[in-house]
């Protein structure tokens, strides 16, 4: 859940090219002039984005919608505002304020990270792990939107999960998101992972984290909607690693024998992170994401250090 665009008429009307744009539009006409100007300003899924954006200034279903006929003149107005919004490089996923993740839906908007389907990897082997444990303690870092660990807390009701986050816009969003799905198992610590103390923090047998990880020189070179999302959520340092370095240097000590951590990697990043893991005493393997990409890092916590 990523962007470009150029030569687009960002003031022309979609209904420009229908018939009776004065009463009612059809909305066929508004769908395949919106997704045409989507796709020339190289939006990768111009239908569907339209379809989404239609569906959400109309507050109806895609079935509903493909039932419709006409659209009305301020909602068209209203749709065309969001329409240009999205040409102009806006994710699609902050335009609609909401975003679904392991079929639960999170608040999102400028100021953190949108959830993204490789990242549901992560989740659903969590609550896998978690549910063969009596009393789950579950510690989500670099927490964001609470996706990973809100997910978590939703599906193991007798789980208790910490959810760590730096920014306060970020935290305003994993506020909210534990308010609207009514997880009153987890608790939300405001914090830096790699500085600050969290003595209220205990044991806990999950660590669960989708760290910022690309390296600082490659953020010029991400899309142009991955660069409206926050800095601070996207960069790892110089190589990207240095969440990793603290995760394993300073909180898996936190696991309890048997426990286990789990982080998305960056492609590629698993050749350099699994060692970090090894030598605290884990036992590592990959989970591949749907390319093949080793996309989350599972750590098995077995007390006796590894010689590399």
């Amino acid at each position: 859940m990523r962007r470009q665009g150029a030569g687009v008429n960002n003031q022309a009307s979609a209904a420009n090219s229908c018939p009776h744009a004065s009463i009612l539009t059809p909305l066929s006409c508004v769908r395949r002039d919106a997704a045409a100007k989507l796709s020339a300003a190289r939006i990768e899924n111009p239908r569907a984005e339209c379809d989404w954006l239609l569906c959400h200034v109309l507050n109806c279903t895609q079935t509903q919608l493909l039932l419709m006929s006409d659209i009305q003149p301020k909602a068209q107005s209203n749709f065309e505002k969001l329409l240009l919004r999205r040409i102009n490089g806006e994710p699609v996923q902050y335009i609609l304020g909401q975003w679904d993740f392991c079929g639960l839906p999170f608040y999102v908007g400028d100021g953190v990270l949108i959830p993204r389907p490789e990242t549901e990897i992560l989740a659903r082997r969590a609550i896998e792990i978690a549910r063969e444990i009596q009393t789950p303690v579950v510690v989500d870092l670099c927490a964001g939107t609470g996706c990973i660990g809100l997910t978590v807390a939703k599906n193991i009701p007798n789980a208790k999960v910490y959810l760590v986050e730096k920014s306060p816009e970020a935290f305003t969003y994993l506020k909210r998101n534990q308010e609207s799905l009514n997880t009153q198992n987890a608790i939300l610590i405001q914090g830096d992972i790699l500085t600050d103390a969290f003595s209220q923090i205990p044991k806990c047998n999950l660590i669960l984290s989708n760290p910022p990880y690309i390296p600082k020189n490659e953020l010029p070179a991400l899309q142009r909607e991955v660069q409206r999302e926050p800095a601070m959520a996207l960069e790892g340092g110089i190589d990207g690693l240095l969440f990793y370095r603290a995760i394993a240097e300073k909180w898996a000590k936190h696991v309890k024998p048997g426990g286990v951590i789990l982080l998305e990697l960056g492609d590629g990043q698993y050749k350099d992170v699994s060692p970090m893991f090894l030598t605290q005493g884990f036992n590592v393997k990959a989970i591949p994401d749907d390319a093949g990409h080793l996309r989350v890092l599972e750590a098995l916590q077995n007390t006796i250090p590894q010689q590399l």
